[in-house]
């Protein structure tokens, strides 16, 4: 069979539109939901295949979007229509299969059974070994340089089928619309579909290919690439030399203020950086990240929307955040931040549950209330000092009383609603 036919199958097809429906998203320029998308392709199946075989399908192109990234910039994306993403996704299920026999060992980006976590464990794996220099490619706007022919070019070597190929080379050649107005696309594979995520794997599998060729020990996920060497002039040539070669045969450009040769404990990767604990290399999260956390832990819990809302919803939305975070960041070294954000969590939720009590009456009545019950020990004074203090909220919810009497344990287990607050501390060591 050709890839067109492989591509244009029934199954192929149907387990392109499941996987588009089951990660929803926004709609593209034509305003289609992800909920109307069965309905149409039911109604024009038959059209839809044989424009693509006989290649009169043209796709439209893709609404730009921007989401901020950590250091305060945007990143563009750029959204497909419901139905382009199912024919990009329907392209690349086989090419996938083609290429995972190609890719190397070494990249980990947007593949099967394949993680951020891997590419981490294979650095930590050459610095134990005694790589202790890190070169730290940075690929200038690589997802909106790629050059359109020679990623064709490449493509062809595995993938021979030019109704194919012609149809990659249209979604490429697709467009973005902004502010209403439709900009070509000379290069770049823009973010947002799944065919760029395939496409950028394969022309950076050239950079693979020629790091193995010089058996230099590296990872790379997605556009990220760090080399390991063993002495800093070993660092410095590598980096000049691969430098040059991206430029000259891909086509890319290095980022010359951030591509580096360092130590590790200099270097960031995938929101890592690396120390060097108990005789050997390990991983903790970069500060950036700690303070992202923070702000979008600050932002849920600011306090004149945390008390209009029922307690246990933001408890469940605070939950959700810590899970995510700690989920990723895991492997790296970080008990004491830990210790730190749950404190920090707890003694914010306190300010909340004494502004949602508002007055001094209501709030003594709690503390009592809650003082009697888990047997705090605290006199009738003690309660009423606090509930009538002419201290600010944060400061009156840093006092001993409130600290036991909304203890750790309370919040964390005896919270109506089932909302317990996570124990970041807890959650991470097990």
């Amino acid at each position: 069979m050709d890839l067109i036919d492989v591509i244009t199958s029934k199954n192929n097809l149907n387990a392109a539109y499941l996987k588009v429906v089951s990660n929803k998203g926004a709609g593209g320029i034509d305003d289609m939901t992800v909920d109307e998308l069965g309905k149409y392709i039911k109604e024009h199946k038959d059209e839809i295949v044989n424009s693509l075989r006989n290649r009169t399908y043209m796709p439209q192109p893709v609404r730009r979007v921007y989401i901020p990234k950590s250091n305060g910039k945007k990143r563009p994306l750029g959204i497909p229509t419901v139905l382009d993403r199912t024919i990009q996704q329907a392209i690349a299920q086989p090419i996938s299969e083609i290429y995972e026999n190609v890719f190397s060992e070494y990249s980990y980006g947007f593949r099967i059974n394949r993680s951020c976590h891997d590419a981490i464990e294979q650095a930590l794996i050459y610095l134990n070994q005694g790589y202790e220099w890190v070169v730290d490619i940075d690929i200038e706007q690589f997802f909106d340089k790629v050059n359109h022919d020679k990623l064709i070019q490449i493509l062809r070597e595995q993938v021979n089928d030019s109704t194919t190929l012609n149809l990659i080379r249209k979604y490429l050649r697709a467009g973005v619309m902004e502010k209403g107005l439709v900009k070509a696309t000379k290069t770049g594979v823009p973010q947002g579909g799944p065919l760029s995520v395939i496409l950028s794997n394969i022309y950076l599998d050239k950079l693979d290919k020629e790091l193995e060729r010089r058996n230099l020990r590296f990872t790379r996920y997605a556009d990220d690439v760090m080399i390991f060497v063993k002495s800093e002039k070993a660092a410095n040539r590598v980096m000049n030399s691969i430098s040059s070669w991206l430029e000259k045969k891909l086509f890319l450009k290095v980022n010359a203020s951030k591509t580096k040769a360092v130590r590790p404990t200099r270097s960031k990767y995938l929101g890592f950086t690396f120390l060097y604990n108990g005789g050997y290399w390990k991983v903790k999260p970069t500060n950036e990240k700690k303070k992202s956390l923070k702000d979008k832990l600050r932002k849920c819990l600011k306090r004149n929307e945390a008390m209009a809302r029922p307690l246990a919803v933001t408890i469940k939305r605070v939950n959700e955040i810590l899970r995510g975070w700690i989920n990723y960041f895991r492997i790296g070294m970080m008990k004491t931040f830990m210790v730190e954000i749950g404190e920090w969590i707890r003694h914010k939720i306190r300010v909340i549950l004494l502004k949602q009590w508002k007055t001094p009456k209501m709030i003594y009545r709690n503390l009592m209330y809650l003082n009697n019950k888990n047997n705090n020990g605290f006199t009738h004074e003690d309660i009423f000092k606090v509930a009538n203090s002419r201290l600010g909220w944060y400061k009156r919810s840093a006092m001993n009383v409130i600290n036991f009497v909304i203890s750790a344990d309370l919040l964390e287990n005896k919270i109506k609603d089932g909302a317990g607050l996570l124990n970041p501390l807890s959650y991470y060591l097990r």
